[in-house]
C-alpha cells in the first residue's frame, strides 16, 4: 500500500514538472532589459561677453517659463547703445535739414526775384525807347546795342534769381534726400543691433523646470556663449532602451509597455508606457560578430518610451527595467 502511495505522488510530481515545462515553453522568452530615465535639458548662454550681476536661482531650485535666472551687465555695451542713440538723432536732424529750408532764404530768393524783374521792365522800356529813336535817325546804332546787351542780361539775370527761388522752396535734390533717409535707416538698424545685445545681458529661462547646474557666480566675466546655467523639464521625462537589432521583432511605435524604476521602490510597481519611437544608432554602436563565419553584425537602435502619467519623484539618471519579449535566444 505504501508502495503504491509512492509510485503515485511521483507520477503526480513528474505531471506537475512537466506541466510546468509546457507551460514555460509556451510563454514567449524575455529578457531583463536595462535603460535609463532621460529629459530635455537646456544650457543658457548669451551672445556677449558681459560680467554676472545677479544670479536670483540655485542648483535645485524650480522655475518657471520666462523667470530671470541670471543678469549681466557691461558698460561697455552701454556706451555703445547711447553712441548709437546718438547718432540716430544726429541721422534724423540731418534729413530734416535737408527736406525744410529756412523761411529767411526763401524770402530773399523772392526778393533778388522781384529786383530781376524790375531790372527786365527797365531795359525792356530803355530799348524801346532807343529803337525808336534809332529809327528817328537821332541815336547810333552802337547805342542800340548796348540797350539790346542789356535787356538780354537782365532777362538771364531774372531766370537765375527764378531758378534761386525754386531751389530755396523745393530743398535738396532727390539724390541728396535719399542720401539723408539711408543715413537714417543705418542709424535706426544700429540702436536696433545693439539692444538686441542689451537685451542679451537678461537671460530667462524657456520652459518650465529644476536647476540642475549653474556656473553664473557673481562677478564673473564670461565670453559669449559660455553655458551660465542647466534647466531639467523633469517634468517631463521618458525612458530610453539601447537594444540589439534582434529584439526588435514585433516592437512598433504606440506599443505599451510596463517597466520599473528600482530607485522608486522595491520594484513591485509597474509603471505603464508606450514606446513614441525606434531609431537606429551610429554604426560606433554595433554589436560586433564574434564568428568569422556563421554570423553578422548587429545594429543597434534606441527605443524611446514616454510614461502614460506623470510619475512622482522621477529624475532623469535614474535606471528602468523592462521584461522584454523575444522569439529568440540566438546569440545569447
Amino acid at each position: 500500500m505504501k508502495l503504491n502511495k509512492t509510485v503515485a505522488a511521483s507520477v503526480v510530481a513528474v505531471a506537475a514538472v512537466a506541466g510546468y515545462l509546457v507551460w514555460t515553453l509556451s510563454q514567449p522568452a524575455t529578457y531583463l532589459v536595462q535603460g535609463e530615465v532621460e529629459a530635455t535639458r537646456i544650457d543658457l548662454s548669451a551672445m556677449i561677453s558681459a560680467r554676472v550681476s545677479e544670479a536670483p536661482v540655485d542648483v535645485g531650485d524650480r522655475v518657471a517659463a520666462g523667470d530671470v535666472v541670471v543678469r549681466l551687465e557691461s558698460d561697455i555695451l552701454d556706451a555703445q547703445l547711447a553712441a548709437a542713440q546718438a547718432a540716430l538723432e544726429v541721422a534724423k536732424a540731418n534729413r530734416d535739414l535737408t527736406y525744410s529750408t529756412r523761411p529767411e532764404t526763401i524770402a530773399a530768393a523772392e526778393a533778388q526775384l522781384e529786383s530781376a524783374r524790375s531790372s527786365v521792365e527797365l531795359a525792356q522800356s530803355n530799348f524801346d525807347r532807343i529803337t525808336q529813336l534809332r529809327d528817328e535817325s537821332v541815336v547810333s546804332q552802337a547805342s542800340l546795342d548796348q540797350a539790346a546787351n542789356n535787356l538780354t542780361a537782365a532777362t538771364q539775370a531774372q531766370a537765375a534769381a527764378q531758378a534761386s527761388l525754386d531751389q530755396a522752396r523745393n530743398g535738396a535734390s532727390p539724390e541728396q534726400k535719399a542720401v539723408a533717409d539711408a543715413q537714417v535707416k543705418q542709424a535706426e538698424a544700429s540702436v536696433l543691433q545693439t539692444k538686441a545685445s542689451v537685451e542679451e545681458m537678461i537671460v530667462t529661462s524657456p520652459i518650465d523646470g529644476e536647476v540642475t547646474a549653474r556656473t553664473a557666480e557673481l562677478g564673473k566675466l564670461f565670453s559669449a556663449g559660455a553655458p551660465l546655467i542647466s534647466i531639467v523639464d523633469v517634468d517631463h521625462a521618458w525612458f530610453t532602451f539601447n537594444l540589439r537589432e534582434d529584439l526588435l521583432e514585433g516592437l512598433e511605435v504606440g506599443q505599451p509597455l510596463k517597466v520599473q524604476i528600482p530607485a522608486l521602490g522595491d520594484g513591485s510597481d509597474m509603471i505603464d508606457a508606450v514606446i513614441a519611437s525606434i531609431n537606429v544608432q551610429g554604426s560606433y554602436a554595433n554589436w560586433r560578430a564574434t564568428k568569422a563565419t556563421g554570423d553578422f553584425d548587429l545594429r543597434t537602435f534606441s527605443v524611446r518610451a514616454n510614461p502614460v502619467e506623470t510619475v512622482p519623484g522621477l529624475r532623469p539618471g535614474m535606471s528602468v527595467l523592462a521584461d522584454w519579449p523575444t522569439s529568440t535566444r540566438s546569440g545569447q
